[in-house]
């Protein structure tokens, strides 16, 4: 029985097992016949169970009669707070049974942590508490700033690995006391692996704050060392220049998997490297990003014709499977493979997401993972964690214009594709399509976020127009392979599509509407 599991209802915590739940600092909790019945309700959800039903989930001992499981019904629902006339938890069905009606909320993604400091302090009134507690402090203190603001640095003593977080490394100190002198033990582990790569002891003058300073700088640039060569590795590869500051070259990072990144745009020079060095993982997937750029990075009004893109697409997914082994030895790489397995939608988004959260996991950086983790959330239909994503990225204005674009479009669509215009409305506010952002790409966010029932501006009716039907089918083709085929609930990937599919064929009919993304999607954007 795992226990430990627990389930959010807004702000009713229920454990999985129905043992009890929690409303803020009050635990509730439930008889057998009352976790049996709940049991059955929680794990049906939507679906109608009768009392018959319900009565075979009750000790036999007990009342089989219909009217005691409305008498625990109506008990569940007292403890749970749930109003029998607008029910958030159990819905009545008069004269047949019961309905569990309630909605799980999302689970805030998990924080990713570069570093917890846990620390197993000297028991509280020994003087020399204070000198440990000293040392925590300046120790956080000290690595944060080295770091970065942008990097988390938790301190917890009660830290446990069960917990939401997802620390990169774990510094352990364990404080002793004998005859006045404060010993500590340093322990720091990779995480999730657990190695440990430092470890030492060392002692610490009490009331001597120049030793306790010397101790914490000693231990500090000791993390230091290891933390900055993992970031080191978050930022090397796919051309970024070695010979860079690690600051400049995680700034790079962060938009070298945009297909807009100009260094991908003109593939001859790439050709010729690669034909220089044929086994070089670095190079094949700079050569993949290039065609990546090539199929994103064009005025969606031009054609592609529909087998070229798929041979692209083919050679995009053979060449990273190809290389994967190599790029397995450097996290940036890594993300590259992902984002590219992510785009070309041929049944990997499983290894995509494995490569991006290992690559997370080894550097601490998520600078480079914010746009790509958002984008595999949407893809599974989680699109209040995307929305973390994007919004985490969305805070990094010194990141350039490209960048900020980018992420607030796929916040955009992230709550398109989750239906919910009133969030989506707030967040086009956000959205700068003003020069020097390309007209086709305004154009597009237009069409695409508009509401699918409203016509468009005159301006923007005119310049759909203005492409005729054949580019207006462009770039309907353009919207599914770049934008919604990659997200699998079927009515999310319809409602990505819905807006411009009305758009375009209030303007030029349904015979704009490409006949491969009537088959692919049927009927289901027109609902």
């Amino acid at each position: 029985m795992n226990s430990g599991a627990n389930t959010l209802y807004g702000d009713l915590l229920l454990n999985d097992d129905c043992l009890f739940a929690e409303r803020g600092e009050f635990k509730i909790h439930f008889t057998k016949n009352e976790r049996a019945v709940l049991l059955a309700l929680s794990r049906n959800p939507n679906r109608l169970l009768t009392r018959s039903r319900l009565l075979d989930e009750i000790s036999a001992h007990e009342d089989r009669s219909d009217r005691y499981i409305d008498f625990l019904v109506n008990r569940l629902r007292a403890k749970l707070g749930d109003d029998p006339k607008s029910p958030v938890f159990i819905n009545t069905r008069y004269g047949e049974g019961y309905v569990w009606v309630a909605t799980r909320s999302a689970a805030p993604p998990p924080v990713d942590v570069l570093l917890v400091i846990a620390s197993k302090l000297p028991a509280q009134g020994d003087p020399l508490a204070r000198s440990a507690a000293a040392l925590v402090e300046r120790l956080q203190e000290t690595i944060g700033v080295s770091v970065g603001p942008e990097r988390m640095i938790l301190a917890d003593g009660a830290w446990c690995p069960d917990t939401a977080d997802r620390p990169c490394h774990l510094l352990n100190l364990s404080f002793q006391t004998d005859d006045a002198v404060l010993g500590c033990a340093v322990t720091l582990r990779e995480l999730p692996s657990k190695r440990i790569v430092t470890s030492f002891i060392l002692e610490i003058e009490p009331q001597n704050f120049q030793n306790l300073a010397a101790q914490a700088d000693r231990i500090a640039n000791a993390v230091l060392d290891v933390l900055h060569r993992c970031l080191g590795h978050a930022s090397t590869g796919l051309g970024l220049a070695p010979s860079d500051t690690l600051e400049a070259r995680l700034h790079a990072a962060s938009s070298v998997l945009l297909g807009s990144n100009p260094r991908w745009a003109q593939g001859a020079q790439l050709a010729k490297k690669r034909a220089q060095d044929p086994l070089s993982a670095d190079l094949a997937l700079q050569w993949c990003l290039h065609l990546f750029s090539t199929l994103t990075v064009t005025n969606p009004f031009e054609s592609i014709e529909l087998a070229e893109r798929q041979r692209m697409e083919r050679e995009i997914e053979a060449t990273v499977l190809a290389h994967l082994p190599a790029a397995e030895d450097n996290p940036l790489l890594m993300f590259a493979a992902a984002k590219l397995l992510y785009f070309v939608d041929r049944g990997h988004l499983d290894l995509a997401e494995d490569l991006a959260e290992r690559s997370l996991a080894r550097t601490g950086d998520s600078t480079v993972s914010l746009a790509l983790m958002g984008q595999l959330r949407s893809a599974r239909g989680r699109f209040d964690e995307a929305v973390h994503y994007f919004d985490q990225g969305a805070k990094r204005v010194d990141l350039g214009p490209d960048f900020q674009l980018h992420i607030r479009v796929m916040k955009c669509l992230a709550l398109l594709a989750a239906g919910n215009r009133a969030a989506l409305d707030v967040a086009l506010l956000e959205v700068d399509t003003a020069p020097p952002c390309p007209s086709h790409i305004a154009c597009m966010v237009d069409w695409t976020f508009s509401p699918h029932e409203r016509g468009l501006s005159l301006d923007s009716a005119q310049a759909l127009a203005a492409i005729g039907p054949a580019g207006a089918a462009n770039a309907l083709e353009y919207a599914y392979f770049t934008s919604a085929r990659q997200i699998i609930p079927e009515q999310a990937r319809a409602n990505v599509m819905r807006g411009l599919i009305a758009q375009v064929t209030r303007i030029h009919g349904l015979q704009a509407v490409p006949p491969f993304l009537v088959r692919t999607m049927g009927l289901n954007f027109a609902a």
